[in-house]
């Protein structure tokens, strides 16, 4: 549905975005990251046909941002960070004036400007002063706008800022039932917030793609494997053992563990163990083999899970290294074999 190749965007001898490729599927919802000044907003303008890029080619639903602005406005939504709002204008007006900037005639106007307040949440004041409400519900009227003609892509820079926690939690929800049904690229310093809404996150540092993927590959890339959390009764040096002689199993190191009363035809006294397991891939087939290990011995297995780093902790991590390396799709990668095994 959108499609980024190699595009750099100069102001003057200042380079703002420096070969930035990236594909967004049709229904998927990306987080668009980076630190401040790292060229997300640029990115988001010239794919919004505010500026077209110095070098490189962007495509939105099969429309160049170039050739064929026009068709691109008609397909996308955006949501700046400042968004622009006719504060002397009610919430119904205002819509209904975006519609009508948009070319809709009366009829669908009335039709898109009902639905926006109703998915929104603005029906309480629809039709009071947009100067008059508070900054959170200018912020829903700056999604509303967005959503104006059922855009098939949208673009939202920031759209939980100045928001309560019952209305970010709002928000979030409207974002992720999106899902399916529009692509949306969500930029947002807010962490958690990307952890919970997206499926995929590209991470924008100097310029550049400096990560790419699912959190969960992400972690794998950090840490050159998976951790997993093992909870069992067994005799303690014995499971150990076991465990460090498993194919794909780096290290294994034990959290706590403390005696229970369980017979054991074993010299060692049972006991409830939980171990930290970090392997060297990431493999249902891992998780398996050390189940099954484990129940054939006759020990009692009580919790076996997989560790994900944070989104926090993958973006900290990717733009406090300067060496990147293209992946096989053409994307970047941090380089973090030094920092390898400190997670």
């Amino acid at each position: 549905m959108v499609r980024v190749e190699n595009v750099s965007k100069y102001f003057g001898d200042i380079k703002a975005v420096d070969g930035l490729s990236f594909e967004v599927l049709e229904g998927e919802i990306l987080g668009f990251l980076g630190p401040n000044g790292a060229g997300k907003t640029t990115a988001m303008r010239i794919l919004t046909c505010f500026f077209p890029p110095t070098s490189g080619r962007v495509t939105v639903g099969g429309f160049d941002v170039v050739k064929d602005s026009d068709e691109v406005r008609r397909i996308i939504g955006y949501m700046p960070e400042h968004v622009p709002l006719y504060r002397d204008m009610t919430v119904q007006d205002a819509l209904d004036f975006v519609a009508h900037a948009k070319g809709y005639r009366r009829q669908a106007r009335k039709r898109f400007t009902e639905a926006v307040i109703e998915e929104t949440g603005l029906g309480d004041v629809r039709k009071r002063l947009i100067g008059h409400l508070s900054k959170g519900y200018r912020q829903r009227v700056g999604l509303a706008q967005a959503l104006i003609g059922e855009p098939k892509v949208l673009i939202l820079d920031e759209p939980t800022v100045g928001l309560d926690p019952r209305q970010i939690a709002e928000v979030r929800r409207l974002i992720k039932n999106m899902a399916g049904r529009r692509t949306v690229i969500l930029s947002t310093h807010i962490l958690p917030e990307v952890q919970m809404t997206c499926s995929r996150v590209v991470i924008i540092n100097q310029g550049k793609i400096a990560a790419s993927g699912t959190p969960q590959k992400l972690t794998t890339q950090m840490r050159g494997g998976s951790q997993l959390v093992l909870k069992a009764v067994a005799p303690r040096g014995k499971l150990r053992e076991l465990l460090e002689s498993l194919a794909h199993v780096k290290k294994v190191k034990l959290r706590e563990a403390e005696e229970v009363p369980a017979p054991s035809e074993d010299s060692e006294t049972n006991r409830l163990c939980e171990f930290l397991v970090e392997t060297s891939t990431l493999s249902p087939e891992v998780n398996s083999t050390i189940a099954e290990t484990i129940v054939r011995r006759g020990w009692q297995l009580i919790e076996l899970y997989e560790v994900g780093m944070t989104l926090e902790e993958i973006f900290l991590r990717v733009i406090a290294s300067d060496s990147v390396e293209p992946d096989s799709s053409g994307s970047h990668l941090e380089k973090l074999s030094s920092t390898e095994g400190r997670a």
